[in-house]
This record gives C-alpha cells, structure tokens and sequence, in this order.
C-alpha cells in the first residue's frame, strides 16, 4: 500500500464521492490479502459493503408514464474504465453546462441499471423509471401522442433539478426508423422521442439504456451527449468482481467460511466468467442452497453449477485443475492426508 492510497481516500471521502472511495479501499484491502493479513482485508471489505450513506428524500411525483425507483446502497463494483465514465458523468451534470442525456449500452447483466441508481444516489436525485407498458398503446398514432404526454409531464416536474429519468431498455420503443422489418408506427414513436429529446428541461438528467445499440437510429445516439460503453470487463475485472459480490452477500450467512481466495480460484477455471448480472445470481444461489451445518458446502455447490460433471471434485481432477492438497481437502470433504495418498496413487 502507497502512501498514495491514503491520500485519495482522504480526497474521495471529502469530495463525498463514494464510487472512488469504494474502489480506492477494494484496492487497499486485495493488498492486505495479497501479503497475507486476510483478516484486516476482510474486515475493510466488510466495512465497505455495511456502509450505510444515503440520500435525503425529497418529495415525491406521481405520473401517468412513470414511477419511483428506490434506491439502496448494494455495492456496485466497476472497472475502472467504467467507473471512470460514471464519475465523468456526474462531473458533468454538476458543472449545469447543459450536458443532461445519457446511453449506456450493453450486453445484460453488465450493471447499466444499477449505474443509473448509484448515480441517482451519488446527486442526490430521485430516480423515475419509465412505464413502458402504459406508453404504448395499440391504437393507431396514440403511441407517438402518449410520448408527447409524457415528456410533457417530465418537463413540468417540480425541482427538475433534483430528478433523474431512467429509459430502461429504451428499445422497446426506440428502433431504426429505416428498418424494413419494423413497424411503421413506431418509426412514428422515435421520431417524437427525437424531437422530444430536443425539449427535454436541460435541469432533468435522462439516462436511457439498450442491448440492442448496433439496431438504433444514429439520429437517435446522437441526441444523447454521451454513450457509455459497458461491455469493457476483463476476465480480471470479473474475478475480482466475483468477491466484492461474494463479500457482499456471505454477511447474510451464518456458519460460512470466507474462503475468498478460493472462491476466486473457482471462479476463474469458467471458460467464460459471466457478467456480474449473473454472476451475482451464480453465488448467490450456491450460498441459498448450501447447508448451514457445512461451513464449505457453497464452494462445492458453486463448481457444481460451474461444471456439474460426476467427477468434479474427486482428488485427482481438482489437482490436475491446480487445487492444493488442503484446497482438495475443502473441496471434496476428504482428509488431507488421504488426499495425498491418493494423488500419489
């Protein structure tokens, strides 16, 4: 650990900017896990994930299109890449230049939803979630009149400056107006988003999120100010990931050993680590379904949903997969002294 580390935590902490100060004290705890004081390193993470800031709550709106999101305080670990963006998008919107519309894009799971609240949360914003299914209407052209009416209702929202807009899978109703396979009425519906977008109260922030970016209309994309890529995970993103999520979750848990190194070890013999939508889903449900009298069942339970061959935690298979005599002991429940007599068998 620098001296370095110290010196943001100070800054983050005075500049209240949790994201920063989250990810400055991850880094400061895998560096006690890497010397090999686990202890310390485990009580920083637990102390990461109990915190408890928030958010005064102002006044809340009621309206026909929308609804409020609540927000919590679950970690949200992100590439630095990533977390980069999310700060650079709350520098923006802070300095009120204008810059108010965002797109995240990118494959399910990959945390776009969670931003949004975090970065409600970090401006001290309520956050308003879109109702698609009332916005849509299967008359014809009433669509196109109920986008009108809701950015309307947006528009004369009270203290705009306090609000956030989420479009969650704004391609619902967003698609190439060009497209011969879709309807002509909802080309109707992005040309009113456009011009809509155009009006938006410049006080609002409106985050808009896809999967499908490659299928919108780039007169679309460039209504926002700025697009946020979120596929950029490394394979060592997602393994670390995999114990901020890890830590997160075992504090529910009685009776569970922190096994966090081998956790990861696990984690990394997937072919491919999925996103942490997934991958969050993945422990969790090892954690659910193990036993509470086994302290290690949720490592077991977790290479069987990663691989669930017949023979996966036999000695001689997790060996060759690089396990240690006392790894295989966690793992497949036999000593270690039989381990080694029958690895050397």
């Amino acid at each position: 650990m620098k001296k370095k580390n110290v010196l943001n935590l100070i800054r983050y902490h005075s500049e209240k900017n949790d994201l920063q100060f989250n990810n400055e004290a991850m880094e400061i705890a895998r560096y006690f896990d890497r010397i090999g004081d686990y202890q310390l390193s485990e009580y920083i993470m637990a102390l990461i994930t109990n915190t408890n800031t928030f958010v005064p709550q102002n006044e809340s709106f009621e309206g026909s299109f929308f609804k409020r999101v609540e927000l919590n305080n679950n970690p949200l670990p992100l590439p630095k890449s990533i977390a980069n963006d999310v700060l650079g998008i709350i520098n923006a919107i802070n300095h009120k230049v204008g810059v108010n519309k965002f797109l995240f894009q990118g494959a399910p799971g990959t945390g776009k939803t969670e931003t949004v609240k975090h970065i409600a949360r970090l401006l001290e914003r309520q956050l308003y979630m879109i109702e698609f299914s009332a916005l849509v209407d299967s008359k014809l052209g009433q669509t196109a009149k109920n986008m009108t009416s809701m950015f309307d209702e947006i528009n004369k929202l009270p203290n705009p400056q306090n609000i956030v807009i989420l479009f969650d899978e704004l391609d619902a109703i967003a698609m190439d107006r060009i497209n011969i396979n879709d309807l002509r009425e909802m080309g109707r519906v992005t040309s009113t988003l456009l011009k809509e977008l155009d009006k938006l109260n410049e006080d609002i922030v409106l985050i808009a999120t896809t999967n499908l970016y490659d299928k919108f209309d780039k007169a679309l994309i460039r209504r926002f100010d700025s697009v946020i890529d979120f596929n950029r995970y490394s394979r060592e993103d997602l393994i670390e990931i995999s114990e901020s999520i890890f830590h997160s979750l075992v504090k529910k848990f009685k009776n569970v050993s922190r096994e966090t190194r081998l956790l990861k070890k696990i984690i990394n013999q997937m072919e491919t680590i999925p996103y942490p939508g997934d991958l969050n889903n993945l422990i969790k449900t090892s954690l659910a379904f193990s036993d509470p009298n086994d302290e290690y069942d949720y490592l077991r339970r977790l290479i069987k949903n990663i691989s669930p061959k017949s023979n996966e935690l036999s000695p001689k298979n997790l060996s060759e997969k690089g396990f240690t005599v006392r790894e295989i002991e966690i793992l497949s429940g036999i000593s270690k002294s039989k381990v080694a007599r029958e690895l050397k068998g």
